[in-house]
């Protein structure tokens, strides 16, 4: 499958680079995220470098015919339903789990967001991980995670180095390339 894959990078044009994580627990935000291509090539990528990363969806798409499919291509299944919430799902998940290496899109959708969903962040902070910066770069037909870095909580600070890092790199439609920022919080009065 390694080489495979490989090839079919290398017949598509695309390069990748790969830098291990630091530990066996990781978050990998993949930025940015506009097209259905993303997923094949992320798919691609990890087969071509024989790396276990997971993603989540939600548990409805893991039933008869595709429910094996997804779990081989490292789908973690989640019940939106519950109450509990995602971010408390997949933080369970990362403590009954000895490597995990989650792989989420921050803008949540292709299209244009204003804003990045906290999720990613929420997760690296609860479960003390360190964070992966995935990337696509359909530009230069570069994909991958070239670095990785550990949050500080503080989210401003945090924020200007991934608008720093993904400075660069460009969307397969960059006009629908979400913003990188949190929604601006409602205080209760």
């Amino acid at each position: 499958m390694r080489g495979l894959a490989a090839l079919i990078l290398r017949l598509l044009g695309w390069r990748t680079v790969y830098t291990p994580p630091p530990g066996p627990k990781s978050v990998v935000p993949v930025y940015p995220h506009t097209s259905n291509w993303d997923f094949p090539l992320g798919v691609m990528f990890k087969a071509k470098h024989g790396v276990d990363l997971n993603w989540a969806g939600k548990d409805s798409m893991f039933r008869w015919p595709l429910k094996g499919f997804f779990l081989w291509l490292g789908g973690v299944p989640i019940n939106r339903r519950e109450s509990t919430g995602l971010i408390a799902q997949l933080v369970v998940t990362f403590a009954q789990s000895e490597r995990i290496c989650m792989c989420i899109a921050p803008e949540g959708t292709r299209a244009k967001t204003d804003h990045w969903k906290t999720g990613f962040y929420r997760l690296a902070l609860e479960a003390n991980v360190p964070v992966g910066l995935g990337f696509i770069d359909y530009h230069r037909k570069l994909l991958g995670i070239e670095r990785w870095v550990t949050l500080t909580g503080n989210e401003a600070e945090d924020l200007a180095m991934f608008r720093e890092y993904y400075a660069d790199k460009t969307a397969f439609d960059p006009q629908k390339a979400g913003d990188i920022r949190f929604r601006e919080r409602r205080i209760a009065r």
